[in-house]
This record gives structure tokens, sequence and C-alpha cells, in this order.
């Protein structure tokens, strides 16, 4: 009966290298390179905006977590290599969006109908590989429900429980993470 227990917990603890190098993933898909970029930013400028948009500068970016982004004051289109290995198809697409975005900052009306009109989405996918990991985690000390956030919480408490406005009762704490290096099992689990 206790060996039925260890075999059920299999923790990958002591995984050879050979094991690790034997699960890769396939190759990313092979993304336009800059020059093709440019020749595309050169068709579309004369093709959807007559030739009006100024030269920018085009790069790829390893970091980015969206689609892409327009900087004005560098006068720079960043596509994202991350979200374009997982979506090739929509690296043109990403383009003529931030293409707009020199002349129409905001996801406006404007900025809609423009996108309508040259056929470039006006928001990008979503994929959990693109998402960040929330950098806190606040407990409702009544209710327990986890409310992930990115920024730090001053005055908050749970919607759930305090009606009409901030309920000191119910202040949102942070949740403790487990120290690193710790395994916690359940207590069945323990010896």
């Amino acid at each position: 009966m206790n060996q039925a227990k260890t075999a059920t917990y299999n923790l990958d603890l002591f995984e050879q290298p050979a094991a690790r190098a034997a699960k890769k993933e396939p190759p990313a898909p092979e993304l336009p390179n800059l020059d093709e970029l440019r020749r595309m930013f050169d068709i579309y400028n004369e093709k959807y905006f007559e030739g009006k948009l100024p030269r920018v500068t085009i790069t790829y970016s390893g970091k980015m977590m969206v689609a892409g982004g327009y900087y004005p004051t560098r006068r720079e289109i960043r596509i994202s290599e991350k979200y374009h290995h997982i979506f090739p198809d929509e690296v043109f697409d990403t383009l003529k969006h931030e293409m707009i975005h020199i002349i129409h900052f905001k996801h406006d009306a404007v900025f809609r109908e423009m996108a309508k009109q040259i056929g470039a989405s006006v928001r990008a996918n979503e994929h959990p590989s693109l998402r960040k990991p929330p950098k806190y985690i606040y407990i409702c000390p009544g209710c327990f429900v986890e409310y992930p956030r990115h920024k730090r919480l001053r005055m908050a408490s749970c919607g759930k429980c305090s009606k009409g406005g901030f309920d000191p009762r119910f202040k949102l704490v942070i949740k403790p993470r487990p120290r690193k290096g710790v395994i916690r099992l359940p207590l069945s689990a323990q010896p």
C-alpha cells in the first residue's frame, strides 16, 4: 500500500537531460525578414495611404507580449516575435494595424473605420503563453475569493462582501507565496 502512494507522486525532479531534450518543441515558423516587412510597408503605404505615411523604422522585438506597437517619438514599428511565432499568418495584418497608428493613435471610430477599409484587425488574438502572470494575488478574508493583480493595491475591499464602497472588514490582503525550494505536499501525502 505504501508503494502505491509513492508511485502516484511523479514530480520529475530527477528527469535526465536526455529525456528533456527528447521533448523538444517543433521549430517556430519563419517570419518575414525586415527587408520584406519594409517592402510591404511601401506597398501598403501606396495602396491604402496614397504614399503619405512617413518612412519609419521596422524592427522585431523578442520581449513584446502583444502583436506590435508604434512608437511615434522614435518613428518605429515593432513587431512581436513571440506573438507571431504563435500566429504567423498575422504579421502583415499587424503591420497594417500599426501603420494606421501613424495617423490615428487611439482605437477610436476613425481608426476602426480605416482598419475596416484596408482589412486590418482592430484587436490582436489572445493566447495563454502571452499573458504575464499576476505579480500580486489578493484574497478576501471573508469569502476567500482571489483577485490577481499586476499592480499593488492600497485600499481595496472585496466587491462581493462589501456593500457600497470600501469596507475595512473585507480589506483585501496579499496571499502569501510559498518559499522558494519548498515543496508543500497535501497532509495525506506527508509521512
